[in-house]
């Protein structure tokens, strides 16, 4: 068996960055799974708005959540009545859990949250948008090799997108044995560590059950200054 990694993951440090960073102090747990309910909850509640990716930056006494999203007007709402209602609910969500104290019993130091919105202008060269695009479209019955041919035609539009690959697994089509099936378009070297690669994976639930869907975008490489 071939041992499989992430691709970001691969490439920490290197040409990535990690999506939470910061200073945790002596609590590293009790914050990390903090960062684990946080990025939960703004995926469930924000499903329509489009979010490719959530990233979390950690400080004394503040705590900065980064959201990108090709519709960001949803998540601000009118006159900024949105990011004030999403900052409610997440202070609340957190005081709910029982990560309102730390493991010695004492409450956490009260820490200033804000919410910054940057917006995602072509959603077609983010994995996660186009992952999300597929799955809407197989949850219509729209059949998997019409999905994948369209999503490889419309990234590759982009001069950005130097080649992908979308791939789908599972009961295609409704079928009873499950399977996997894929389109590649253009390059993708994901033997080279210094290879500008976004991947994303997400999941279709349709009736007869659920397709996964992961997808890779090659943007060209990166080298360190």
């Amino acid at each position: 068996m071939g041992h499989k990694v992430h691709p970001k993951s691969f490439r920490i440090k290197g040409v990535e960055d990690w999506n939470v960073r910061g200073f945790y102090g002596a609590n590293m747990s009790h914050y990390l799974e903090e960062d684990f309910l946080i990025k939960d909850f703004l995926r469930t509640i924000l499903v329509e708005a489009s979010v490719a990716n959530i990233e979390i930056e950690h400080s004394a006494n503040k705590l900065n959540i980064i959201i990108e999203s090709a519709r960001p007007g949803l998540i601000i709402g009118r006159g900024g009545e949105g990011v004030e209602t999403l900052k409610k609910m997440i202070v609340k969500k957190m005081h709910d859990k029982v990560f309102s104290t730390n493991r010695l019993g004492q409450e956490n130091v009260k820490r200033e949250i804000k919410i910054d919105i940057k917006e995602i202008k072509n959603p077609w060269i983010s994995s996660m948008l186009v992952a999300q695009w597929a799955a809407q479209q197989l949850e219509k019955r729209i059949p998997f090799r019409q999905v994948l041919k369209m999503g490889l035609e419309r990234v590759m539009q982009n001069k950005e997108a130097k080649g992908v690959r979308i791939e789908v697994s599972g009961r295609l089509n409704g079928v009873e044995i499950a399977r996997r099936e894929y389109l590649l378009k253009g390059r993708m070297p994901r033997q080279t560590i210094r290879a500008d690669i976004d991947y994303a994976q997400y999941q279709a639930f349709c009736t007869y059950g659920v397709i996964g869907i992961k997808v890779w975008i090659y943007k060209g490489e990166k080298f360190d200054k």
